[in-house]
């Protein structure tokens, strides 16, 4: 295996300088936009730090929602895998944003949401689902999205570097950085980096690829397994072909519509058509940009290197094929991918609790800067202390599918059944919502394991389900936990739910709307 040569070659202390350069001077140009912005904007403090004011054009909404996504978990980890099956993933995000752009946005201006679960209060009788869904949100947030993101970081400056320096130090230090974005600037600072640091980041990860393909003579068939080029994904595979049918579809659906992570930025342009505009442009970004500079880098290292472990195939790569003059260049932007979706999940994590929990139960008066500042600085802590337990992952990006899996589709239901019945008790879909969760814990966590022991053998094995993938078992979750909601709403509390699209149905949409 070649070894990492991109500072070997070129001068430490200039590459760092460059480095430092640019992340200055990307900090001076989202100061000096977001302090424009804000002397023009008339919001409260409240509307500034949890929606920027209300006032993103579509631009920034698509930077906002592009990079929130795009970071260092999709360029190590989805690279890491060493295969083109995973491109699935951003190929099938489009859907997610179509769904955004033309279903939910319109419904969420209609009612004035600055969080998603202020639709499922609104829909539902009762606020019980939305304290349960704020809650998952933000463990979700603290336990899986922050630290995930700054130890892939990391993981990756060590690769690309080969320097020494301990994992948590140098994800510590992202930690710090990002949360001063969040805490600092609110929403709109975020998005503005997000901008600003996009058009770099998406533009240097093209040039990656393209000297990756140089790299191997733009013939990537050559001494690697077909498996690894296929795009239909054997039964044994991460993306089985089937379950692009399946649940694929619906983990989409929730990961782009109904996610406070993604749907905080397009809640923030003046307007739904602007809304819509920066989240089509972000589709396009999906579908024609994101795709190859996930898997293709991760490929030529197969070919170049053989099977790299612990997603270091990306670093690897890099540190082999970029110039030695771009070292600071390219730190930077993988700096700036971090920074980016660390800080917009850092500002939906403050969003969610400071609206759905702080004011509601806490003190409806606080002063919402200091709050701000409080919640930051604990989110930061402890998605640090956290970074250790990814270190033992074999993969990323697999894991961190697994651990999503725990909360989209129990939360995906909630938001179905609210969407689609009325006459529903909020108790009901909390009922339904936590069975999701321990249905697929004990499937993915159990049942799917070589430690699930039934009589010898795996539980799958012994009933003949062993080709059942946690993505397949997705459907089942969701479908299932609806059923389970209006089970409990109509035998445990005596309310009968009315489908939407029935004739009472369609009378109760019109009196809403009138």
């Amino acid at each position: 295996m070649a070894d990492n040569t991109i500072l070997e070659t070129g001068n430490f202390a200039v590459q760092f300088g460059v480095f430092v350069s640019i992340m200055i001077f990307v900090a001076y140009l989202t100061w000096r936009k977001v302090s424009a912005q804000k002397a023009a904007s008339t919001g409260s403090a409240d509307k500034e730090i949890f929606l920027a004011g209300g006032g993103l054009s579509w631009f920034f909404v698509a930077g906002a929602i592009t990079l929130t996504n795009l970071s260092t978990d999709q360029l190590v980890g989805m690279n890491g895998a060493q295969m083109l099956l995973l491109a699935w993933w951003e190929i099938a995000g489009f859907i997610g944003l179509m769904m955004l752009a033309f279903i939910f946005v319109p419904i969420y201006y209609r009612n004035n949401c600055t969080t998603v679960t202020e639709l499922l209060e609104k829909r539902f009788n009762g606020a019980s689902v939305r304290t349960v869904i704020s809650g998952l949100f933000l463990l979700g947030n603290i336990l899986i999205y922050l630290p995930a993101v700054i130890y892939s970081g990391a993981l990756f400056m060590q690769s690309l570097f080969g320097i020494t320096t301990p994992i948590i130090v140098i994800a510590g230090i992202f930690a710090v950085a990002g949360a001063a974005y969040a805490i600092l600037g609110g929403l709109r600072a975020v998005a503005v980096l997000d901008t600003y640091s996009g058009v770099g980041i998406l533009a240097l990860a093209l040039v990656v690829v393209f000297l990756a393909l140089q790299a191997v003579g733009f013939n990537l068939t050559d001494g690697v397994p077909s498996e690894r080029l296929s795009m239909i994904g054997g039964q044994d595979s991460q993306i089985p072909f089937h379950t692009l049918f399946t649940g694929m579809i619906f983990i989409q659906i929730f990961y782009w519509s109904t996610n406070q992570n993604i749907t905080q930025k397009a809640l923030a342009a003046p307007t739904v058509k602007e809304a819509q505009k920066g989240i089509i442009a972000a589709a396009f970004v999906r579908i024609l940009i994101v795709p190859p500079i996930v898997v293709i880098p991760g490929v030529v290292a197969y070919k170049l290197y053989g099977l790299v472990p612990n997603d270091k195939a990306y670093g690897l790569l890099v540190g082999n094929i970029m110039p030695s003059w771009t070292a600071g260049i390219f730190a930077a932007m993988i700096a700036a991918a971090v920074l980016t979706t660390y800080s917009a999940v850092m500002n939906a994590t403050i969003t969610l609790w400071s609206v759905d929990f702080h004011r509601k139960f806490i003190d409806k008066n606080v002063n919402v800067v200091r709050l701000n500042q409080g919640v930051g600085i604990i989110a930061m802590l402890i998605s640090i202390l956290l970074v250790p337990l990814y270190a033992g992952a074999e993969s990323i990006i697999d894991l961190i599918q697994k651990l999503n899996g725990l909360l989209s589709m129990p939360i995906l239901s909630a938001f179905a059944a609210a969407l689609l019945f009325r006459n529903m008790d909020a108790r009901a879909a909390v009922v339904g919502l936590m069975y999701g969760v321990i249905a697929y814990a004990f499937h993915t966590f159990y049942l799917y394991t070589d430690q699930a022991i039934w009589g010898g053998t795996t539980y799958y094995r012994s009933i003949g389900l062993d080709w059942l993938h946690y993505i397949d078992v997705m459907v089942f979750i969701l479908f299932s936990s609806i059923a389970v909601s209006l089970a409990t709403n109509r035998f445990l509390f005596g309310n009968r739910a009315v489908f939407i699209f029935s004739e009472e149905g369609k009378k109760l949409r019109v009196q809403e709307k009138g």
